[in-house]
């Protein structure tokens, strides 16, 4: 990028765009960017694997003694999370 002498402002091409300075050379821009290799995204089916804490809780639909639970904001930021619960054995969803 190249700045004019006279009064500061950037030259495109040949001309100032401010006043009638012209330059001697055209300007010409280079850029370059190294670009990384992409990484290889993995996915994880959900059935295969839980991410989320076990707990005590019995299971409503088939008494397991277990589950997985986590939050969710579901209603307005002022009001308490939605906990919801996932039956390790069944796999069924309550909320609670």
């Amino acid at each position: 990028m190249e700045f004019c002498p006279k009064c500061g402002s950037v030259i495109m091409g040949r001309n100032c765009a401010r006043c009638d300075y012209i330059s001697e050379e055209d300007i010409k821009l280079e850029t370059s960017q190294k670009m990384d290799t992409k990484k290889e995204i993995v996915c994880i089916d959900e059935d295969e694997h839980e991410v989320n804490p076990i707990v005590d809780e019995p299971c409503k639909k088939c008494k397991n003694p277990q589950c997985y639970f986590w939050t969710k904001q579901t209603r307005a930021g002022d009001e308490a999370e939605t906990k919801f619960y996932k039956c390790t054995k069944c796999k069924h969803i309550w909320r609670e």
